[in-house]
């Protein structure tokens, strides 16, 4: 079996030798004439033929260098221009290059450029791309509409997520990178309701769970979980619906304690004040007869209107989640921080000979610090902010402090009261009344201290957002609406320049705690 293949290769080689050897003498015979025999034949190739006299053994060198040339005629001198023509179109593949017609039109100029710049001819592409704008600036408009009709394209759907598909199939549309919008969510969250907290993963494959004793506790009694952290700290309550789907169904939809947060006076809307509560210096409001006529109802026989309870769900807040994170609120567990720099003209000195004129940075601060029972805290200092906010206390709301001591900075702190505009019973009027979110302030003068200080400073803020977009952090920003002076004396007014003011910013301080 194995001598009859070799006889047949053997058989197969001979074959293909003369047929190489018939068409090497074809060639020759149609090319120059034969050279004289002491001079070796070259072919156009650049090798030298070798002789035909030679065993068939010795022929395989000879054979693949003749096949490599032979086939080296038709598949590589023209390669890179059969591609060009090729690339033009079937109706052009057999005109060769050198008669191709140059460009004379912008659209051609633009077409051949980006056939160079597919090639990898950059320099070409770019001559062509030069020759098509200063034809026609509009070329590209040409070539697109040309090679990328409208037609080409399919239309998108009216509708992305059509009727028929299930409702946990998210709409495509709202994809971003901030995640999907805050209306998408009570589709999804209900799907969470029958779930558990899950355990802990094992640490092996063999290994039996560990426990999870939170899983097992009762509902009412993780909602009270959840209420005593939302009353310590709102952000860690937040934060807790990353840790599950089970929590995060409680968190987003558990409208009981959004209303404990909401209304109550830790970080709820029972802790703004939104009339005077106490006196500049801090102490408590004179009671006038105006405000015992005002009682004499609630002592008489006739039964009083009862008076409506207040932050009562509206159509702008419909629910005290929504509420909680839009309506208006100052924040106790921080400071508002205001960062004023500008740059003023210096002098030149008269002992002194110079050829310019030096320039001054003034940088100071601003602070701001609101506290549950009404009073506040304003100082104008240049200490930066690391030194000052952890002294920016009631106990040092005082004159007296030495100059060594770090607290010395609040020599300079203003007493003074604040309130909220708005109406929290959300009764309707028919006088015209102040948008909600206003901060009215009023501090102590320059005379602070005297025994009988004659100037108040007056100030009016706008509570806004810092950060635009849903996930921002809501009401960490006043902005300056005005700042007066008032004379009691002669009941005189002088408004403040702001032309280098800047607004407030919120800033957390975890040595306030919740707030005093």
């Amino acid at each position: 079996m194995a001598g009859d293949t070799v006889e047949e290769l053997e058989r197969f080689r001979q074959q293909w030798h003369e047929e190489v050897s018939a068409r090497s003498s074809s060639v020759a015979s149609s090319s120059k004439p034969a050279r004289p025999a002491g001079s070796p034949h070259r072919r156009s190739s650049g090798t030298t033929q070798p002789d035909r006299t030679a065993a068939p053994t010795f022929h395989k060198p000879y054979r693949e260098t003749e096949e490599a040339d032979e086939f080296g005629k038709h598949a590589y001198h023209d390669l890179e221009n059969q591609d060009e023509l090729r690339k033009l179109g079937e109706a052009r593949e057999g005109i060769h290059p050198s008669t191709r017609q140059e460009p004379s039109s912008a659209l051609e100029h633009y077409e051949r450029a980006v056939e160079k710049e597919t090639q990898g001819n950059l320099g070409d592409s770019l001559s062509h791309y030069r020759k098509a704008y200063r034809l026609d600036a509009g070329v590209d408009r040409l070539y697109k509409n040309k090679h990328f009709p409208p037609s080409s394209f399919k239309s998108k759907p009216t509708n992305p997520n059509p009727s028929n598909a299930a409702v946990t199939v998210p709409n495509p549309a709202h994809h971003s990178l901030d995640g999907p919008p805050h209306h998408l969510y009570p589709n999804s969250y209900p799907l969470f309701s029958s779930l558990s907290i899950p355990p802990a993963e094992p640490p092996t494959d063999v290994s039996p769970p560990p426990p999870c004793p939170f899983s097992t506790v009762p509902s009412e009694i993780l909602i009270n979980v959840l209420l005593q952290t939302a009353i310590t700290d709102v952000a860690s309550f937040t934060r807790l619906s990353l840790v599950c789907k089970r929590l995060a169904y409680l968190v987003s939809t558990e409208d009981r304690i959004w209303k404990d947060i909401c209304l109550g006076p830790e970080v709820g809307f029972a802790g703004m004040h939104y009339k005077w509560a106490r006196t500049i210096t801090g102490g408590p409001l004179p009671l006038h007869t105006d405000d015992l006529d005002n009682e004499l109802p609630a002592l008489s026989i006739v039964e009083p209107i009862p008076i409506p309870d207040p932050f009562p769900l509206t159509d702008t807040y419909p629910t005290y989640k929504r509420m909680f994170h839009l309506r208006p609120r100052l924040r106790f567990n921080g400071c508002y921080i205001s960062t004023v720099k500008y740059i003023r003209p210096g002098g030149n000195t008269a002992s002194q000979v110079t050829f310019n004129t030096p320039v001054h940075i003034v940088t100071y601060y601003r602070y701001l610090r609101f506290f549950r029972d009404g009073t506040c805290a304003s100082l104008l200092t240049t200490t930066e902010p690391g030194e000052v906010v952890h002294h920016l206390t009631k106990e040092n709301m005082h004159t007296h402090h030495a100059g060594g001591l770090p607290s010395a900075v609040m020599n300079n702190a203003l007493r003074g009261r604040w309130k909220l505009s708005g109406d929290p019973y959300q009764v309707k009027n028919d006088e015209e009344e102040e948008d909600e979110g206003i901060v009215h302030i009023q501090t102590e003068g320059a005379d602070a201290g005297h025994p009988n200080p004659k100037y108040i400073y007056k100030m009016a803020l706008q509570l806004m957002n810092a950060r635009k977009g849903a996930e921002a952090t809501r009401n960490n920003k006043l902005v300056w609406m005005g700042y007066w002076s008032y004379n009691k004396l002669t009941a005189d007014w002088a408004e403040f320049g702001l032309k280098n003011d800047k607004a407030f910013i919120w800033s957390r301080v975890r040595s306030y705690g919740g707030g005093e």
